[in-house]
């Protein structure tokens, strides 16, 4: 089941919405286990034969977490750690025979000639997002920083059906003291005005947006396996426009789940914050996917480093540079590239990440881009710092979405002019005296695949101006805490208010995407 569904929209959420609130009004238990129960359902709505490897995973985990906690109050360190390495070791067993078993096999049976084969493995719905987030809480467990262990609540944590298909990473601190508030279970008019404000435009987003620019993506990256040889223009027009699709399929899904949660009084984190104005990767980073970078971070980052650090203290600087720094850096990003999906794509995908990260950060250290400086960057700097992070960020992007490294590195070649710099012969005429101007200075006019043309030339600018200059969805709901995490901004007039007029415009918003569902396309984000 999709957020962006009539199904989904007319039918089940005003179900569990009554339901909810209905039995919050017996029993918080109820009311709570009513949206696991839910939960459950929208999982098993997909495939109902996976419903039992949840509960199963569930079940394992809350036990384990209780022995944990168990045999750290008798302060029996040694049976707590072992059994933290065993649950660890089981939650990415699972996740490996699901996402990866048959990926490692098919490179093993590539280099030594075998045939060795499990069958065809159906990777279950969200099992990246539900393994990671009760990892966390095995660690934390382990730590002793979580107060809370009742079942239902966990239960409802882990499945909480918002995030379950496309995310947030969802941490047991942020989330189970939620489900213990009695504020949650009470209706309130504000909620449902600001998450159903918040999940309109994140819909609107989605269908609209970026369904709307995807039509130009797909026959471009289907091009190099069809023979053909992409031009300059129709390289960088493919490139942008995934670049743009996936912006805005991410940004609606992560509004719509946003708004979706805040109708039951919860307050999910903010997971996408305007990535495509940062100014370099490493900003890029901290406003893209900000749930899986700040899991990452604290879990293996944070110790790897502390790890290189001592390794390398008291060496030369490279080398304790290569330990703090570059090894962990592209390490923890050919995991994230990974964590992506079972394809090389995704795990070149993440070392290019790597990579550049490595390159923003020396970059730093040597002291070109120091923001720390009382004196704050030009206005050209920050312009030479945006555009070298977006374009460099679309191209990895052609890496992410391509079927293969080769159809990639078609898309390359074209995209540096090796293929040539052809405009199509149409726009001669049609750009008038400047076309003139152009050819009479070596512009080159002719006939190309016809992969780009005028429609999405425009819907790249007009989204790229809504990228730069409109204010997000944190903006906008900036007065109602739309979501945990979010960071201080400066005000806007388009700040939204609850009346008439703002009512009306999401209304419309919500119109026009709802008219439209039936061109229904899943969540790029779907299945990782």
């Amino acid at each position: 089941m999709l957020f962006n569904s009539y199904g989904f929209i007319f039918l089940y959420l005003p179900a569990v919405l009554l339901g909810f609130f209905w039995l919050a009004r017996i029993s918080h238990a109820f009311a709570a286990g009513w949206l696991a129960l839910a939960s459950l359902f929208f999982y098993g709505y997909w495939n109902p034969a996976y419903v039992g490897l949840l509960l199963g995973s569930i079940i394992c985990n809350y036990a384990f977490g209780l022995w944990i906690a168990k045999a750290g109050v008798r302060h029996e360190q040694r049976l707590k750690k072992q059994l933290l390495i065993v649950a660890i070791t089981s939650n990415l067993l699972l996740l490996g025979y699901y996402k990866y078993a048959n990926f490692f096999l098919g490179n093993i049976n590539a280099v030594a000639g075998t045939q060795l084969t499990l069958g065809e493995i159906i990777l279950p719905l969200g099992i990246s997002f539900f393994t990671f987030t009760q990892i966390s809480f095995l660690v934390d467990t382990y730590q002793g920083k979580v107060k809370e262990y009742n079942f239902i609540h966990y239960l409802l944590f882990v499945t909480y059906f918002p995030h379950l298909i496309a995310g947030p990473v969802l941490h047991h601190r942020d989330m189970m003291p939620q489900f213990a508030h009695a504020s949650t279970y009470r209706f309130s008019y504000e909620n449902m005005a600001v998450g159903l404000t918040i999940f309109f435009i994140g819909l609107f987003k989605k269908v609209i947006l970026a369904d709307g620019i995807a039509e130009y993506v797909g026959p471009v990256f289907s091009a190099p396996a069809a023979g053909v040889s992409l031009t300059f223009i129709e390289a960088w027009g493919g490139a942008l426009c995934y670049a743009l699709q996936l912006y805005f399929d991410f940004s609606g899904y992560s509004d719509m789940a946003i708004g979706l949660s805040r109708m039951f009084g919860v307050i999910l984190p903010l997971n996408f914050h305007s990535p495509y104005k940062s100014v370099s990767i490493i900003e890029f980073w901290q406003r893209w996917h900000i749930s899986l970078t700040k899991y990452i971070r604290e879990y293996l980052y944070i110790p790897i480093t502390l790890a290189g650090t001592r390794i390398g203290f008291g060496k030369p600087a490279w080398v304790e540079i290569s330990y703090s720094l570059i090894i962990p850096t592209i390490a923890i990003f050919l995991v994230i590239g990974l964590w992506h999906g079972a394809n090389w794509n995704y795990v070149i995908f993440g070392g290019m990440h790597g990579v550049l990260l490595v390159i923003n950060h020396l970059w730093r250290k040597r002291g070109f881009w120091q923001s720390h400086k009382k004196t704050p960057p030009s206005f050209f700097t920050r312009a030479l710092g945006w555009a070298v992070t977006f374009f460099s960020v679309s191209l990895t992007f052609v890496m992410f979405r391509a079927d293969s490294v080769v159809t990639a590195t078609s898309i390359y070649q074209g995209a540096l002019g090796l293929n040539g710099f052809v405009m199509p012969d149409a726009w001669l005429l049609k750009w008038g005296i400047f076309g003139q101007w152009l050819a009479a200075h070596g512009m080159v006019f002719g006939a190309t695949n016809g992969l780009i043309g005028g429609g999405a030339i425009n819907w790249i600018w007009i989204l790229m101006l809504i990228v730069l200059l409109a204010p997000n969805t944190q903006q906008i709901m900036q007065h109602f805490k739309p979501a945990l995490g979010v960071p201080a901004m400066t005000a806007t007039r388009l700040a939204w208010r609850p009346t008439v007029k703002a009512a009306a415009l999401v209304w419309l918003l919500g119109f026009i995407a709802v008219i439209n569902l039936n061109k229904q396309s899943v969540f790029l984000y779907f299945q990782f």
